[in-house]
């Protein structure tokens, strides 16, 4: 998991970047905001995105947060609300990708 601040994913608008995230074995990024271009390439190569605007400023490298999905997430004794993701881009995330969502949708895996 990565939390990160403002604008994350901000000059890279090609796939790449989310990709690798993805490759390195990162599930989720919890930001305060997220770039428009890297969040739909994110979703689309199946990585999870959160925003939290507070977040960031209550947490260390190496602490523990929970994510409860649609809910909220979970750190030092705290909770912090989360929205809950579109049905559309849910179905993506869990299916691994928009391709593999696509299969999936048209019975094709």
């Amino acid at each position: 998991m990565i939390v990160a601040g403002k604008n994350f994913g901000c000059g890279s608008s090609r796939e790449q970047a989310p990709e690798i995230i993805k490759a390195l074995g990162v599930r989720c990024v919890i930001a305060k905001s997220f770039a428009r271009i890297f969040f739909r390439n994110a979703i689309n190569n199946g990585l999870l995105l959160i925003e939290n605007p507070d977040l960031h400023d209550a947490v260390e490298e190496g602490q523990e947060v929970q994510v409860e999905l649609g809910r909220c997430l979970r750190a030092n004794g705290k909770e912090f609300p989360i929205a809950s993701l579109p049905e559309n881009l849910l179905e993506i995330i869990e299916a691994g990708g928009l391709v593999k969502a696509m299969r999936r949708r048209n019975g094709l895996e």
